[in-house]
């Protein structure tokens, strides 16, 4: 960290020099004495990290000073130095923005110190925010963590570069594990709120009787249990951007209420009637078609407007072409770097396979699918042996393959020939179908 620069303004010669030698003993601090307050102000240029203030100088009083510096720069903590005690006066310069205030004694020196460093702690701890702030930004630039060449994949980045360029509220649709909230991220730390916060919400995963006070925060006492104040979380991402995923799953009474802060701009916590401006952008997320809802009656149209704005549909994985194996080996390559198992490759037989996958779980399943083929695998390859699924939705996986009519028969022959343990006579009776049928596909290697 650069040096520590504090300003002291003291119109005792001795005193001040007193004070600047003591604070002068660490050498990272950088101390300069003023004996005026006019003298501060000329040099507030400077950018001091600390000014130590006499309440009593020969030009202006300590309350005059402090307000001039806090109009040129609010944060700059200022600590008055009194040479009598008065509360009175203590309490009108706290309330003014003094960082603390004391009485000329022998504990100044230590005093100052300590808040110095107490400063230099929380300056320290700002700085590692914001390089971690940074990196988050650097992490969620979107062409590198959204992986794909396909023309799908290629419209998706071409519309979050218009997200990023404007404040416009983000509806992104989408089967379960396609990405939502990965987008929902690269916009936000691709945008001009990227130093500020990012606030997920699973609206779904929040008890009916609690999402109020959990958006909105509540005061103390509102309800059983509200013990203390609580600021919801839209609250929490002031000047940032909050992403309500599984927006479809709110119900119509809390619909209403979250219509009213979109449209207002403000929000009343639970139990309280302070009016709370918010500045945040809005980014939204469901594999609900909510046009649909609406027609339902499961969802109010002013509100489903609301949240439009600018549409991005992710596209299923099984609709990504080779993207699947892009991810795939990006999946593969992360795994074993985090796990530190030597490079894996995958072979020609295995990438067929995933290809003909039909992926319900999305890019979420194909995750899972890598990671355990990895597991699995005993040489420096992943063979089709190591790729298994395991479907919670066999008969919809079924159905989304794109095969002939005859291809179709084949594996349904197969997949009971598998099921009664290649009785050949008791498939032929359960699918209706003569012996030698199946006889036949055996014989031309086809089962």
């Amino acid at each position: 960290m650069e040096s520590f620069r504090i300003f002291i303004v003291e119109d005792d010669p001795l005193y001040g020099e007193m004070l600047k030698h003591h604070l002068s003993l660490n050498p990272d601090n950088e101390v300069h004495l003023f004996k005026t307050g006019s003298d501060c102000l000329k040099n507030l240029y400077k950018n001091p990290s600390l000014i130590s203030l006499d309440y009593s100088l020969p030009d202006l009083s300590g309350l005059e000073v402090m307000r001039h510096i806090k109009k040129e720069s609010s944060d700059i903590p200022v600590v008055i130095v009194s040479g009598q005690e008065d509360i009175s006066t203590a309490v009108t310069l706290l309330r003014e923005g003094a960082y603390d205030y004391f009485v000329k004694d022998d504990d100044v020196k230590d005093r100052l110190w300590n808040i110095i460093k107490k400063i230099r702690e929380n300056l320290l701890l700002k700085s590692e925010i914001s390089y971690l702030k940074e990196e988050i930004g650097r992490k969620y630039e979107f062409r590198n963590v959204i992986k794909g060449n396909s023309p799908a994949i290629k419209q998706i980045f071409s519309l979050i570069e218009k997200a990023i360029k404007t404040n416009i509220t983000v509806s992104i649709t989408g089967e379960t594990g396609t990405g939502k909230e990965l987008v929902a991220k690269a916009i936000h730390y691709n945008s001009t709120r990227a130093k500020k916060p990012f606030v997920a919400v699973n609206v779904s995963a929040i008890p009916r009787e609690l999402i109020e006070s959990e958006m909105f925060g509540h005061e103390k006492g509102s309800f059983t249990g509200a013990v203390t104040r609580k600021t919801g979380r839209f609250e929490q991402a002031q000047g940032g951007s909050i992403f309500l995923d599984e927006i479809g799953e709110m119900d119509l009474h809390m619909q209403s209420k979250l219509l009213r802060v979109i449209q207002e701009r403000e929000l009343t916590r639970v139990g309280g009637n302070d009016l709370i401006k918010i500045d945040v952008r809005l980014i939204v997320a469901t594999n609900r078609n909510l046009a649909e809802e609406v027609h339902k009656g499961n969802f109010r149209e002013d509100l489903y407007y609301r949240l439009l704005g600018l549409p991005i549909e992710l596209p299923p994985l099984r609709f990504r072409g080779n993207d699947i194996i892009l991810l795939a080996k990006h999946f593969l390559d992360e795994f074993c770097l985090e796990n530190k198992l030597p490079k894996l490759s995958i072979t020609e037989a295995a990438q067929q396979k995933l290809m003909q996958y039909p992926y319900p779980g999305n890019i979420r399943e194909l995750k899972a699918v890598i990671e355990l083929s990895a597991v699995l695998s005993d040489s420096e390859q992943i063979d089709e042996q190591q790729i298994s699924f395991n479907s919670t939705n066999a008969s919809s996986n079924f159905l989304l393959e794109e095969n002939t009519l005859n291809e179709y028969n084949t594996k349904i022959i197969r997949y009971y020939l598998d099921k009664y343990n290649n009785n050949v006579i008791l498939v032929a009776k359960k699918l209706d179908i003569g012996k030698s049928t199946i006889y036949r596909l055996i014989k031309e290697n086809k089962l």
